[in-house]
Order: structure tokens, then sequence, then C-alpha cells
């Protein structure tokens, strides 16, 4: 129920930064590319975790909440898996991503779009693992059923009215960065 109340108040936000007379609202101001990035990364940090949206046979989108790695400089996001999972199959048969970080305490977003890319190189698989995964996998990161998804981010969306990151008031669309 905190969730829901934490996801109706970034609607109020935006429906409060379009202002009751949407004529008299100022446009968002501009903002630098570093702090559209710095807000972002403070987002996703925060947030700690992100909804993985994927695409199934028929294009339907399915999503599945993951504890990817921290975000890297050139916005691309690692996260483990079993090779068995539904996420392995689907982005096999279609790269398509859509990675939401939402941060609840202030509140905000962060949507990162992409294309993903299944990873089972040893040294990558050696390179990102965690101890407490152990119970997870039978062989540790050595094994087949450790698998690796790169996500590499082509666009990124952010709503932070706290860090500055205002919608649109007039559509809600978020302040949005092209990254490819």
């Amino acid at each position: 129920m905190k969730a829901l109340r934490s996801i109706a108040t970034v609607g109020l936000l935006v429906a409060s930064a379009a202002g009751a007379t949407r004529a008299q609202a100022p446009p968002p101001a501009p903002q630098s590319r570093e702090a559209i990035f710095k807000a972002a990364r403070d987002v996703m940090d925060k947030a700690g975790v992100a909804t993985l949206v994927t695409l199934d046979a028929k294009g339907a989108p399915d999503s599945r909440i993951v504890e990817p790695f921290p975000v890297e400089p050139d916005w691309v996001v690692w996260m483990a898996t079993t090779s068995a999972s539904r996420k392995v199959t689907e982005i096999a048969r279609d790269p398509r991503v859509a990675m939401t970080y939402f941060d609840p305490a202030t509140p905000g977003y962060v949507t990162l779009v992409g294309r993903a890319a299944i990873v089972r190189d040893p040294a990558e698989k050696a390179k990102r693992w965690k101890d407490a995964w152990t119970v997870f996998y039978k062989d540790r990161n050595r094994g087949a059923d450790y698998t690796l998804i790169r996500v590499t981010a082509t666009r990124l969306e952010i709503s932070s009215p706290a860090r500055g990151m205002n919608n649109d008031p007039l559509t809600w669309a978020p302040v949005t960065v092209p990254l490819r």
C-alpha cells in the first residue's frame, strides 16, 4: 500500500507541476546533461532495484523486479540471472528493454530504454559476482546456470521535482536525453 501511495504521489507531483491553469504554467527550465545525469544516478542509487521490462513472443511486455549492478559511466547496466529465466529467453528473441528505477523517498523515477544482450563470458561472470548468490548457483559464477544481462541504454528519462527535474507542465513528459 505504501508503494501505491508513493506512485500516487509522483502522479500528484506531475499534476501539480502542470498547475491549476495550464496557460500560466512556466515551461520546464532547461537542464544541463551533467545535472540530468547526476540526478538520474542519484535516483538509481537510492532505488537499489529496478523493474526490467522485456517483450514476450507475442510482443506483450513482461516486467519483473531486478537487482542491477550500479550503472556504469557509459549508461550500461549489468544484472545477473539464471540461464533458465524467462528474461533470458525473451532478450534472446528481442533485445529491446526498458528499466525503471523508483525512489519513493523523494519521490522520483528514472527510465532507461535500450537494448539488452546475454553475456556468458567467464571473465565478465567472474567480475560480476556476489558471494551472497552462492546459494542460488550450483558452481557459483563458473556454472552454465549463472548468466549476465548487459543493458546498453539509448535513452534516459527522469522525473524528480526534488532534484529539479520537472515534467513538462502541459504533456507531463519527463526530462528526456538521448544517449546514443
